[in-house]
């Protein structure tokens, strides 16, 4: 019956959103066909009020009717936009993830059900919420110390939250592979993927534990950075569905004037945000992926402290050399060198002719030379590479889309805090740095001595790869004597597998006809 719900809940969720006028906000007068069909009935059935709002006040109506599983599925997608498109990701990327707050009697149970202990042990005062968001709110408490009693940040799982979410996964995953399904044009965009992706990322962000783990590990890497710090992780007060942080004093960055009135240096602390960020993402290759100026505060010395750790972003090594000598090309207008960058990295097909790929990335490139270093944004030459990458058959890279997605959100806190910004000329001591300490003579010999563990490594296990080989190589023999073969059990358990399949997809079609009927009943 999991099916008959998922359908139930797919229908319910595009009946919302085509009442609260999202469909009909989007461009469908370039469509074609029964997709533009479509659009133009969505228009009839479209509430009046819906008109007279633009398309990102529309999204936030629709996503607080279906609750708090569209608010995360929003965000994801707003660092998508290969798939839902450029538009509609910017539109996703201004949803607020703010709900009502629930009782603080299912805050203190859900803290004792995973500490083990009363409220009263763990904490001196334990107060009410305040702050609600999708998955978990905050509250503010007080323990004790050898210092004496210390403010606290208490942050709990929503209750329920979890099964809710399971539950509309379902019907992601339905939509992916409908969409896979009906509409092969768009396979290449991997949807069922992209639904995985949402799952794992969803089931990280409800196990507090683990976004307590991501604000342990960057506590370390940014220990000494200049301006910028992260909260300290009380871990003897943290579980599955709690965790304790390090009360945070300061202004919050989305409050400029108040920054401004409490003497601030808005021109350094938007360098400080891009160096930092920079720094995270080059030299860690981990970096906050949800720096919007609601996650960003600044104490009374200036430092920056970032809180809500639950959406990261990771990048692997060669990811990051192909990002600084993409950046250092386009400053030096070395659009050859940005090529051959993509077709080493494996980005772009071998087939396609690296000069051809040099001229795209120059008509690119070229203007931003007759622009004043103030007005060129680095976010968005990332996002017209990633256009002009589409042509050449680049696949898609999740963890550059991110990236790219939070450096849009990073340079607009920065040109914020001071409109004229040269985002470039903060970049550069940054990037510098690191392509000197990792694409010259020190990183050769780093990567030589990597080379050589690996190889030692290899040869460790050279006796069991041996006996690995031998066995294959006599399976193999007598596959090619006997042909391959299916036991009973196995045999068994795929018919049973294909009558399931047979028997849901009936059980789908009665419940689309139900629903599509009650439909028409209600408008009759």
């Amino acid at each position: 019956m999991s099916v008959v719900g998922a359908y139930f809940r797919l229908a319910r969720a595009g009946w919302i959103l085509v009442r609260e006028g999202v469909v009909a906000a989007l461009p469908g007068d370039q469509l074609d066909g029964m997709p533009r069909f479509g659009w133009r009935v969505a228009k009839l059935f479209s509430r009046r009020r819906s008109a007279r709002r633009d398309r990102p006040e529309r999204l936030a109506q629709a996503v607080n009717r279906l609750g708090p599983s569209y608010v995360k599925l929003g965000q994801f997608l707003a660092t998508r936009p290969d798939v839902v498109g450029h538009d509609l990701a910017r539109d996703l990327a201004s949803l607020q993830d703010r709900m009502d707050t629930f009782p603080s009697a299912l805050s203190r149970a859900a803290v004792e059900g995973s500490l083990g202990l009363p409220v009263e042990e763990l904490y001196i005062s334990f107060g009410e919420p305040v702050a609600a968001a999708s998955i978990a709110q905050v509250h503010d408490a007080q323990v004790a110390t050898a210092t004496g009693n210390e403010r606290v940040a208490v942050k709990v799982i929503r209750p329920g939250v979890r099964r809710r979410f399971n539950n509309d996964l379902e019907s992601f995953f339905l939509a992916a592979h409908l969409q896979e399904r009906l509409m092969p044009a768009t396979r290449r965009l991997k949807p069922v993927k992209v639904a995985e992706t949402l799952a794992q990322v969803t089931k990280i962000e409800m196990d507090l534990r683990l976004e307590a783990a991501a604000i342990s590990e960057m506590h370390e890497n940014t220990a000494r950075d200049p301006g910028f710090r992260v909260p300290t992780v009380d871990w003897q007060r943290t579980g599955r569905d709690v965790v304790t942080l390090e009360w945070i004093d300061g202004t919050k960055m989305s409050n400029v004037e108040a920054l401004r009135e409490a003497g601030h240096d808005l021109e350094a602390l938007a360098r400080t945000l891009i160096q930092s960020f920079l720094r995270h993402t080059l030299r860690d290759g981990f970096f906050h992926a949800d720096m919007h100026p609601g996650n960003l505060f600044v104490e009374g010395d200036g430092t920056i402290v970032a809180v809500d750790f639950g959406i990261m972003g990771r990048i692997g090594r060669k990811e990051r050399h192909f990002l600084a000598e993409i950046l250092y090309g386009f400053i030096t207008r070395d659009f050859r060198r940005v090529a051959e960058v993509h077709f080493e990295a494996g980005y772009v097909p071998a087939h396609h002719d690296v000069a051809a790929f040099a001229q795209a990335l120059r008509a690119i490139g070229e203007p931003i030379h007759g622009q004043s270093a103030e007005t060129i944004s680095m976010a968005r030459l990332l996002t017209l590479l990633f256009e002009v990458t589409e042509l050449f058959d680049m696949q898609t890279r999740p963890e550059l889309l991110m990236l790219q997605k939070t450096m849009v959100v990073v340079e607009g806190v920065a040109r914020t805090l001071d409109p004229h910004f040269n985002m470039w000329k903060a970049a550069e001591p940054v990037v510098s740095e690191w392509i000197a300490g990792n694409l010259g003579p020190r990183a050769m010999l780093s990567e030589a001595r990597q080379g050589v563990s690996a190889l030692l490594a290899l040869a460790k296990q050279a006796p069991e790869l041996a006996a690995r080989g031998e066995r294959l190589s006599r399976e193999l023999d007598v596959m090619a004597e006997r042909g391959l073969r299916f036991d009973p059990e196995t045999a068994e358990a795929i018919g049973r597998a294909e009558a399931r399949h047979t028997r849901s997809g009936r059980i789908a079609l009665w419940v689309i006809a139900l629903a599509l009927a009650a439909i028409a009943w209600q408008l009759s």
